[in-house]
């Protein structure tokens, strides 16, 4: 403590008002100088001790410090006592935390990435494996035209399922990060599930399905028109090619005064009691998935739905097929 200069100049400066004062006390009453000589010199010792309990403060303050640099961030320094250095600990303590959440972020960031990554290796490395001997093949003078012609549409198509697996995961990383914005407008329900069912009414005609609709024109809820489109495509391609020949699919839609509900079913075979918990993981194949399922539509379409304040579970029908049941909760202003 005596290195610290502001510590040494302090006490003597202290050392030196005593020892003026008393002298001048001394010079007028021998006695007095004595008193004066005595409670300066417990004034100078009661200093140091203050002083000397502070430094140790500081000490295991900046002890703290070096620890929290070394990675240990579960140190608890909160102080309820009145004083500047205990609002000092407690500011110390909350920026402390603050960092430690962002380090977990930051490493969720990282294992996401990671992860991502992982999947995209995963599920690119078959399409590419097949378009290489594809293409080793085709540069085969001895193929015929009609083999050459059925090896290129199937480079085009697995191009295509490439092309939309990159989309889906680059959507599904940007809701993850959440730097995907949605928005929050007024949307009507019909409508939605109008848009959502053009792209899908060639398959509903060519395996001649029925479709009953039981939507009040007037059911509205709140959130992203185009992205919620995408999530129930997802949703109502999965009932079709899980709904035989002349099957039936049926959308119903109602509004009350806390969620908008959505519920699709279809009467396909329904889902496997061992699939029920994983139908929404990405890259989860159920037992009734198709040769070219990939995996990632229906886990798309619970992460826009979810990141949107809604929900979405899956569950079988009491007799046969499927049912996705969605409700986009209201909140305030809705």
């Amino acid at each position: 403590m005596i290195r610290n200069r502001e510590i040494r100049l302090h006490l003597i400066g202290m050392a030196g008002l005593a020892a003026t004062a008393t002298l001048i006390t001394a010079w007028i009453h021998p006695l007095s100088g004595l008193i004066t000589a005595i409670f300066s010199a417990g004034m100078i010792v009661y200093t140091m001790l203050y002083s000397h309990r502070r430094y140790k403060d500081l000490e295991h303050l900046a002890g703290y410090l070096r620890k929290i640099s070394n990675g240990n961030d579960q140190m608890d320094i909160r102080d309820n006592s009145e004083g500047e250095l205990s609002i000092l600990k407690s500011e110390i303590y909350k920026v402390t935390m603050m960092l430690s959440r962002q380090g977990d972020y930051l490493k969720k960031d990282k294992k996401r990435l990671a992860d991502a990554l992982s999947d995209i290796s995963h599920q690119l490395k078959t399409p590419l494996t097949s378009m290489t001997v594809m293409t080793d093949l085709l540069s085969q003078s001895t193929l015929t035209e009609e083999k050459r012609t059925e090896f290129t549409k199937n480079i085009v198509r697995q191009l295509e399922r490439m092309d939309w697996l990159l989309s889906a995961l680059l959507t599904l990383s940007k809701i993850d990060a959440g730097t995907l914005e949605f928005k929050r407008n007024p949307v009507n329900v019909s409508k939605l599930i109008d848009e959502a069912l053009k792209p899908l009414m060639i398959m509903i005609d060519i395996k001649d399905q029925s479709l009953d609709r039981v939507i009040n024109e007037s059911v509205e809820l709140t959130g992203d028109f185009n992205w919620l489109r995408e999530a129930l495509v997802n949703i109502l391609k999965n009932c079709i090619e899980h709904t035989p020949v002349s099957g039936r699919l049926s959308i119903h839609a109602e509004e009350n005064p806390i969620y908008t509900e959505i519920i699709i079913s279809d009467s396909g075979p329904g889902i496997d009691k061992e699939d029920l918990p994983y139908i929404f993981n990405r890259f989860y194949k159920g037992k009734h998935a198709g040769n070219d399922s990939i995996g990632i539509g229906l886990a798309m379409s619970r992460s826009i739905i979810e990141s949107q304040n809604g929900t979405i579970t899956a569950e079988n029908r009491s007799l046969t097929g499927a049912r996705f049941v969605i409700k986009l909760y209201k909140t305030k202003g809705d």
